[in-house]
């Protein structure tokens, strides 16, 4: 199995978008409802390129199997220097080392950018996730209470952050 992590191109949006539309009808990991359009997600590709905010994919064997990006975590100046992150990868891939290879990354990126702070938010439930977060070194420093509402329950959110420096 060989990936290479390298910026996304517009060629890969179809492809991200399928991630994003599974994550979204399937998982708890995005708390939206309705599936995206390609559209939006060229919106999107074309924002974080605006304000020079990575997109890279897991490219395997010329297929994308995942995509991790970060974004401003929070429109006041004062959060200029922290990010928000987001990894998602293709389900019957999960657990090979994949999204550990583009935290890493983006983590890298995020430092060479000059942030102080990356934050994840997780799905209270999601276990793996927040174990998988742990393991870079994040740490869990809230949970809102009930805050989504998604396939018919309430969910918490946890916070977790990393101090880059």
């Amino acid at each position: 199995m060989s990936i290479i992590l390298r910026p996304a191109t517009e060629n890969d949006l179809q492809k991200i978008l399928e991630i994003v539309n599974h994550s979204i009808l399937h998982t708890t990991a995005n708390y939206s409802y309705e599936i995206q359009t390609i559209e939006v997600q060229k919106k999107w590709f074309e924002d974080k390129q605006t304000k020079n905010l990575p997109v890279i994919v897991a490219d395997m064997n010329g297929e994308v199997v995942g995509f991790g990006s970060y974004g401003q975590f929070r429109e006041k100046i004062g959060y200029q220097y922290t990010v928000e992150h987001s990894v998602y990868v293709v389900d019957n891939i999960i657990g090979k080392g994949i999204g550990s290879k583009l935290l890493i990354e983006l983590i890298r990126l995020a430092k060479e950018q000059g942030y102080h702070v990356m934050i994840g938010a997780i799905d209270a439930d999601n276990a793996g996730s927040i174990a998988f977060h742990e393991r870079f070194g994040f740490v869990a420093t809230g949970t809102i209470r009930e805050v989504g509402y998604k396939f018919d329950h309430w969910l918490d959110l946890v916070f977790m952050q990393l101090i880059l420096a």
